[in-house]
């Protein structure tokens, strides 16, 4: 049997290899979808913005970073995000530092607070999604964090479709103009108000209504109906966006 031995060469490059992650925190404020970044502060790229995310540790898993990161970086805690893997970015000359593998991860929840710049970060703060992507007068991002937010948008811009994510956005209990609010700032259109209705309320498990909305209900109370998520995690059929945005 033969055997094949590595060279000095590739173990130095080998050695030089490194796993980090990166996050893609989103949450809708003032009608916007928004994406938390941070200055940052050391080489490679000090005073670019970027998305929250460092090094794996030895004795941690690339979710436990995810979660760790996003907390030392920005002063935000991971508890109650919904946070799932986005891909993993691989390419040879993305990090100029040495070999650097990222896996990204998408994470958004509703009434996220002003951040708080950590220990690897000048700053941080919110942006528009939109403008980061579509103004040609943007910051642009380090390594190939633009890359990794475009993804993430196509990400979420999916989920809404096909699953009840939507909801997640929002804080309970609340409105159906709400969550169509948060389609427009997601899709960058706005769903038809009476088709969109009509869909929500008609998917069992997409939204419950509000015990105590209900209550205000029977008692003649004008305010708008409130509800809360319901136990659905899928939409059949799916709300394409082709067919729910209005001209």
């Amino acid at each position: 049997m033969m055997h094949t031995h590595s060279t000095p060469a590739i173990e130095r490059e080998r050695a030089q290899t490194a796993v980090t992650v990166d996050v893609v925190i989103m949450t809708v404020r003032d009608g916007a979808l928004r994406v938390l970044l941070v200055e940052r502060g050391g080489e490679p790229f000090a005073g670019s913005w970027a998305l929250p995310g460092g090094f794996i540790e030895p004795d941690e898993d690339a979710h436990g970073a995810a979660v760790r990161e996003l907390a030392e970086e920005t002063g935000v805690a991971a508890d109650g995000f919904h946070l799932e893997q986005l891909a993993t970015y691989s390419a040879p000359d993305r990090d100029p530092r040495m070999r650097v593998v990222s896996i990204a991860h998408l994470a958004f929840a509703p009434d996220l607070p002003d951040p708080s710049e950590g220990s690897d970060a000048v700053a941080a703060r919110w942006w528009s999604v939109e403008d980061l992507l579509d103004d040609p007068d943007a910051p642009r991002l380090a390594f190939d964090h633009e890359q990794i937010l475009r993804d993430a948008l196509e990400r979420v811009r999916a989920k809404l479709e096909y699953t009840t994510l939507a909801t997640r956005f929002l804080a309970e209990p609340f409105t159906i103009a709400e969550l169509r609010a948060v389609y427009t700032a997601v899709w960058g259109a706005p769903p038809d108000r009476i088709g969109f209705t009509r869909r929500v309320l008609a998917t069992d498990g997409f939204v419950e209504p509000d015990p105590d909305a209900a209550s205000q209900a029977r008692t003649g109370n004008p305010r708008p109906m409130l509800y809360r998520r319901g136990e659905a995690t899928q939409l059949q059929p799916a709300l394409l966006r082709s067919e729910a945005t209005s001209a």
